[in-house]
């Protein structure tokens, strides 16, 4: 039975080992906190359940059964295959995860980062193992949100890649290779990027953040979950993606020419846009929301597992 080792107990870290135990791996996972630690079953039991009331994981018990909660990370990486760490987003401790995950790995072991923004060679120059380190940047949820973005440094191995690649599809993700080094990698510069245009248009008042948001859910958001934006466009005029950009390319021009600037990110123009959104936030609605995304994540992934052939 293959196996995997989890550093990192959080969302992320119990998310990754849903994913890992549901495929049939062996999973050792392992967090700083002992209170951490101590959670980490009964969350993830109840993650296989949830999935399995949508047809998304057949024995959850099973599953549940195949991760195991133990105190270091040498203990953790010990004859495993692949290590995905989950820790701050910070350089200088991934650096210090790094050097220990490098020091105890099975010389063989992918050392993976769910990193969301840092590159790899920031945090791996220095290991004797560098050319087996990568980022494997999921989306939060994995478990629910399979997309898992690939990064290596200029120095890794490109059979790491492909080996991680064949790994994360066998777990049931959908991986994606970034060519070369970007900080925030793909998605979160796609997402950067619409941010940055909700921001500067709900912060001026052309529009209220909750209908913004409609705008996407009940819009964008539709056609992409199935199509992207590539596909989505490439519909959008009878002679295709050339055919749409010859279209309107005139008004992305005039609109990229004066795109969203830093300033909406600063302190005055989030304050507006906090404002203008109802809803105070609390560890409870935190809570309510995040199940409740959750649950609609895992039928919607069920719909689309179940529309794979259409």
């Amino acid at each position: 039975m293959p196996s995997a080792a989890i550093i990192g107990a959080g969302l992320i870290g119990r998310s990754w080992a849903i994913v890992f135990a549901r495929a049939g791996w062996q999973v050792r996972l392992t967090d700083p906190s002992a209170e951490a630690r101590a959670a980490a079953p009964g969350l993830i039991r109840r993650g296989l359940d949830e999935l399995a009331l949508h047809g998304l994981a057949a024995d959850p018990a099973a599953a549940a059964g195949r991760v195991s909660v133990v105190e270091t990370v040498a203990e953790a990486v010990a004859g495993v295959e692949l290590v995905q760490e989950n820790s701050p987003e910070v350089v200088e401790l991934k650096r210090e995860v790094f050097a220990e995950l490098d020091r105890h790995a099975p010389a063989e072991a992918i050392l993976a980062s769910s990193t969301s923004a840092i590159v790899a060679s920031r945090f791996t120059e220095g290991l004797a193992g560098r050319d087996r380190c990568l980022v494997a940047h999921p989306v939060n949820p994995p478990h629910l949100v399979p997309v898992v973005e690939l990064c290596g440094a200029p120095w890794t191995s490109p059979e790491v890649i492909a080996r991680a690649r064949s790994i994360y599809e066998a777990v049931g993700q959908v991986p994606i290779t970034v060519n070369f080094e970007l900080e925030g990698f793909i998605l979160n510069r796609l997402q950067g990027a619409l941010l940055a245009e909700a921001f500067r248009l709900a912060g001026e008042g052309a529009v209220s953040p909750e209908d913004l948001d409609k705008t996407v859910r009940d819009g964008l958001g539709l056609r992409w979950s199935f199509l992207g934006p590539f596909g989505t466009i490439e519909l959008n005029a009878p002679g295709g993606i050339a055919d749409y950009c010859a279209r309107y390319a005139g008004f992305y021009r005039r609109l990229t020419a004066e795109p969203a600037k830093p300033e909406v990110w600063d302190a005055e123009n989030v304050a507006r846009v906090v404002a203008a959104w109802p809803q105070e936030p609390s560890p409870e609605r935190q809570a309510a929301l995040s199940a409740r995304r959750d649950r609609r994540l895992a039928a919607l992934r069920a719909h689309k597992a179940s529309q794979a052939d259409d």
